[in-house]
């Protein structure tokens, strides 16, 4: 018999999961396919922040600034164990922005968004200051440090479609839309399996089309349609270096150019240093960080630290596409970060919405207005729902991830405090669920490496919808950039050799 659902949802980054989320929150039947993993594109490859973006309002986009800038702390206190509080260190460059407007602009930052629980911006002499010592001496006299977030941007994609699943949806990895049909009763949708090459059809009275690079090519490819907004494909390139300062705090840095680069603390003993904005005419699913791209991030962070960064002391890169709403901006980086919904839905046809643009930090608010767009209102959770539910495994306090590693270790001895800080800080309370009833290190099974243990992956295959070795070592965890290459090989042929792979659907209560 044919499946049938209120909502179809295309995509399975950021914006295809929380909408899912939010609908299914809202008593709707929902689907969500993706052809590839879970945060596979964008969602992945972002620079790790939950911030306004100080830079925005060069722009003028205020509202843009204004709406992420509420969502911080929003959040922040549903998803305490992958975000938290980070402070930026803003050095004035003396042939660049003119300090006055670098702290109106902060001014600004500070008062936008309504911030309760995020410290306000301060001046720096970084002379004094131990910021300063990791800057070239004598350059940088002055600067500014205010606060934003970082974000697990991989882990905040799988947790809620976690969410969704767990109240109900069913989320199909790996399971291209290939194909539908308006009829009078909603849509019939041709889906295929894209390891197996199987193919099912479901109905569904909407489709979102949050395909992200992607979005105008479901629309003109597989739906036959023409889009009436354009999208703009903008590649964002980052590298890892070794770990470049001891200070906790991050820097941005502004550049000759008119960009900004961050240099944030990664992973414990790595930098992240981003990001690019270049216009991308290829496959999204095949973008890559340049030598170009490579060389000016390093030589943009190597104008202000004290030793410079080389491309040889690259250890990772990355890069992803990002699907802005083309508003004609004459360069990629003045192009807006606001998202646009196009809905097709003339004559009283089944409703067809894509989504153009947006960004991480905005997607809780993005999905609440596209199920407005829909007509959706509230359900048995009410309208706006996500704002106060914890996401999987965030059921605690701001601030207390610190004392639920500690409680790991406490019920769980044999964990070092490492190992213990990063299931904390991954799963937050559902760590346990993996832990289960061990009582010493080897009834976790085998050891991948990297504190990977057979019953961590077990969780991820069944749990997280996790196939392949970098669905788990790149995006469910960054455990890629301490594991040996071996380590990795091994892992991904205990993967083949499982009996079972869950990892393409999993419904409520896996």
């Amino acid at each position: 018999m044919q499946e049938q659902f209120d909502i179809l949802v295309i995509g399975g980054g950021i914006n295809g999961c929380g909408i899912a989320r939010d609908a299914v929150g809202r008593d709707l039947s929902v689907c969500l396919v993706e052809m590839d993993d879970l945060a596979s594109g964008t969602s992945s490859a972002s620079t790790k922040l939950i911030h306004g973006g100080l830079r925005y309002l060069e722009y003028y986009e205020f509202n843009l600034v204004r709406h992420a800038l509420q969502e911080r702390e929003v959040l922040w206190a549903i998803a305490p164990h992958v975000i938290g509080p980070l402070r930026f260190v803003l050095p004035h460059h003396s042939g660049l922005r003119p300090a006055w407007l670098l702290r109106l602009g902060l001014f600004l930052y500070d008062h936008l968004g309504g911030r309760k629980l995020l410290p306000p911006t301060r001046t720096l002499d970084l002379a004094r200051d131990p910021a300063g010592a990791p800057l070239k001496p004598g350059l940088f006299r002055k600067g500014f440090e205010y606060s934003d977030c970082w974000v697990d941007d991989a882990r905040l994609v799988v947790l809620n479609a976690r969410d969704a699943a767990d109240r109900g949806a069913v989320v199909r990895t790996r399971t291209r839309m290939v194909g539908a049909e308006r009829t009078a009763e909603g849509w019939r949708v041709t889906l295929e399996n894209m390891r197996t090459g199987a193919r099912d059809v479901v109905s569904a009275r909407m489709l979102v089309n949050a395909a992200g690079p992607w979005v105008a090519e479901v629309l003109a490819g597989r739906l036959g349609m023409a889009a009436g907004a354009k999208v703009r494909l903008v590649q964002g390139s980052h590298i890892v270096v070794p770990k470049l300062f001891a200070d906790e705090r991050c820097y941005i840095f502004q550049t000759a150019d008119g960009r900004v680069v961050f240099a944030i603390p990664y992973e414990g003993d790595h930098t992240l240093i981003g990001t690019t904005d270049l216009d991308y005419h290829g496959d999204p699913a095949a973008v890559a960080a340049t030598e170009a791209e490579i060389a000016y991030l390093c030589e943009a962070a190597s104008v202000y630290f004290r030793e410079p960064v080389k491309p040889d002391d690259v250890v990772w890169s990355y890069s992803g596409v990002r699907p802005l709403y083309d508003d004609g901006a004459s360069e990629a980086r003045a192009a807006t970060r606001d998202y646009v919904f196009e809905l097709d839905a003339a004559g009283g046809q089944p409703p067809l919405l894509s989504i153009f643009g947006g960004k991480i930090t905005t997607y809780r608010r993005l999905a609440e207005e596209a199920l407005a767009k829909l007509g959706i209102g509230a359900g048995k959770l009410g309208a706006g729902w996500t704002a106060h539910a914890a996401l999987p495994g965030g059921d605690f306090a701001i601030g207390g991830r610190e004392s639920l590693a500690a409680g790991l270790r406490a019920d769980y001895p044999f964990l070092e405090p490492a190992h213990a800080a990063r299931l904390a800080r991954s799963y937050g309370t559902r760590a346990r669920a993996i832990l289960g009833a061990a009582r010493r290190r080897e009834d976790l099974g085998r050891d991948f490496g990297a504190t990977l243990t057979e019953a961590e992956v077990a969780y991820l295959v069944e749990s997280e919808w996790a196939v392949t070795a970098a669905d788990i070592v790149w995006r469910r965890s960054k455990l890629g950039l301490r594991m040996q290459p071996g380590e990795i090989i091994a892992l991904e042929r205990f993967l083949a050799e499982r009996p079972e792979q869950r990892g393409e659907t999993v419904r409520r209560g896996a």
